[in-house]
């Protein structure tokens, strides 16, 4: 069917065959003449199916006519689970709309500046195309009016609920106005999707289309097992040296795995570049420029770049980590063969991944065609059933007994209360069922004893450090503090007369300190007090204030010439 046969305005029209679009897709088909007529959708298709054209086309058709309301809020928003498909949204629907007059589009995503978002929000805006998380900043600090909505778009919506985003498209939701129409595209609409579905719609058109790839994609899909990780590389390295790859996307797991896989291929001499979450908006916009403009031969990425990437020199995917859903595996893949054109899809399946990848055929309906790449075949058999440990080389079991342990291997396992063990082989000693300490040859046991108990076992410790049987106890050194010097008994001084720690300890009797009578006493009590300690036989001080003050060390011939007396303050090394 031609666009031409859906009712479009020829304003429209025009930009989608400009684009270079005549045909339209079965999902265009049912979609598009169903969203102009009002009714709310539920629309099931898979990837690369023309969805974005199948909502954004319906909406520009209605943003023909003029807005009942004032405000500068959004007509249309569309909500998308990542950065790059709000990016590509967006892009397209400047492309449908070109030929519309004042006709703006404003992208609210995270990782990119609010200055600028906050300057596209502050005038009329026709299409807001935005992440849930920086949607909801946006509503959170009243800078978004939602007073005007027409059309709820929400894109993928299974990935937004896979991550976690539900109760931000519910408080969406109810901002919005209730008259609005809803439009909701996923992969399958069935569990969380299908309940969030029924709150969000009314009376909601259901289209199903092609939930899984067809038999006739031009994807080739290939299955490479690997022994381990440095197979893997190999295998990996072997590929993208191919001739016939121009572009490929590698997905793995995790982050780190992203960064690490792309620095290892950038010393490898390949021009490759890193996606994932963790990275700055700006940063993941110029990997993706590279990409689309032949700079980056590889682009190595997390499933953050599974939906939303649509570059056509792509001619390679390459699972190096088998995702854990058979939905995403089928949005992987997704990235070649574009458009009709042809593609290559290779996964890498460790021998102990048949599960993943039985589920995977399971959810195609297709099976993985097995291959091998020469001088790199794998040495280990899979798991055919893809659970357990994969059999070895040979066939045989990991054990050389059959699996019986009781004369060979590990042994038994030994059990560390009681209980009875064997110990035929040598090992411990005798049996030791009777709840006795446990002996080391024909030492006595340690016993209980209160030194013993802090030290632990010393089983690994040599025979010829071990203490005696008979020697006493040795204990553990805070112990031997304890019992040592801490000990003593508290030395005890007796108070010399005239002590004046003793008298200030000694009760007084209640006294008028303002008085001359007290003062007086307390003068004629400190020219009484005793002479200081003299040290060996050196003479004490002189109390006589004209002696000085200074301490004296030796006999008084180091006082200086002619026995002089040291200057005060001064000590009587320092002479004059």
């Amino acid at each position: 069917m031609q666009f031409s046969e859906l009712g479009l305005d020829p304003i429209i029209l025009n930009t989608v065959s400009t684009s270079g679009y005549t045909t339209a897709t079965p999902v265009q088909q049912q979609s598009i003449p169903a969203a102009m007529n009002g009714s709310d959708l539920l629309v099931s298709s898979h990837t690369g199916s023309g969805k974005t054209a199948a909502f954004l086309l319906p909406s520009l058709q209605r943003l023909l006519t003029e807005s009942p309301s004032k405000s500068i809020g959004p007509r249309v928003l569309v909500l998308t689970p990542t950065r790059e498909l709000a990016l590509q949204v967006e892009k397209a629907a400047i492309t449908y709309g070109s030929g519309m007059r004042r006709f703006r589009t404003a992208c609210l995503v995270g990782g990119a500046p609010y200055g600028l978002q906050l300057k596209r929000l502050s005038q009329p805006v026709d299409i807001v195309v935005a992440t849930p998380g920086r949607l909801i900043d946006h509503l959170e600090r009243g800078k978004i009016d939602f007073s005007r909505i027409e059309v709820l778009v929400l894109d993928e919506a299974d990935r937004m609920l896979d991550m976690g985003f539900v109760d931000d498209i519910q408080a969406i939701a109810k901002r919005c106005p209730a008259d609005r129409q809803t439009l909701l595209f996923s992969a399958t609409l069935d569990g969380v999707v299908g309940n969030l579905a029924r709150e969000l719609t009314k009376n909601a058109v259901r289209i199903e289309i092609a939930a899984v790839p067809h038999t006739e994609s031009k994807i080739e899909q290939r299955l490479l097992y690997a022994d381990n990780m440095d197979h893997k590389t190999r295998l990996l390295d072997s590929l993208l040296r191919d001739a016939d790859m121009t572009q490929a996307i590698v997905f793995a797991a995790t982050k780190k795995s992203a960064e690490e896989l792309s620095d290892m291929l950038a010393d490898s001499g390949f021009a490759s570049d890193a996606l994932h979450g963790d990275m700055q908006q700006s940063a993941r916009n110029r990997s993706l420029q590279r990409l689309r403009e032949g700079r980056t031969k590889v682009l190595v990425a997390t499933d953050v770049a599974a939906r939303g990437i649509d570059v056509a020199g792509i001619s390679h995917v390459i699972n190096f980590d088998l995702p854990r859903q058979a939905e995403d595996y089928v949005h992987r893949i997704g990235r070649t063969g574009r458009a009709g054109r042809t593609g290559i899809a290779v996964s890498f399946a460790g021998m102990r991944e048949g599960g993943l990848v039985k589920n995977i055929e399971r959810y195609t309906g297709n099976r993985i065609e097995i291959h091998t790449l020469p001088g790199l075949e794998p040495t280990q058999r899979p798991q055919s059933g893809g659970s357990g440990r994969p059999a070895s080389g040979n066939g045989r079991p990991r054990s050389g007994n059959g699996g019986n342990r009781s004369t060979g291997g590990f042994g038994e396992k030994r059990s560390f209360g009681g209980g009875e063990r064997n110990h035929s082989a040598g090992g411990y000693g005798a049996p030791r069922n009777d709840g006795a300490p446990r002996a080391y040859g024909d030492r006595p046991p340690r016993g209980d004893s209160q030194d013993n108990r802090d030290r632990g076992a010393r089983s690994e410790r040599p025979a010829g450090d071990r203490p005696r049987s008979d020697a006493a106890p040795r204990g553990n050194r805070f112990d031997n503090a304890a019992r040592g010097s801490f000990d003593k008994a508290p030395r005890t001084f007796a108070p010399r007369e005239g002590n004046r720690a003793e008298v200030e300890r000694a009760p007084r009797p209640d006294v008028d300190g303002n008085s001359v009578e007290y003062w007086k006493k307390r003068e004629s009590e400190a020219k009484a007090r005793p002479q200081a300690r003299a040290y060996g036989d050196r003479p004490a001080r002189s109390a006589n204030p004209g002696a000085g003050t200074g301490r004296s060390y030796g006999s008084d011939s180091n006082r200086g010439p002619g026995n002089a007396p040291a200057r005060a303050g001064v000590r009587g090394r320092f002479k004059d």
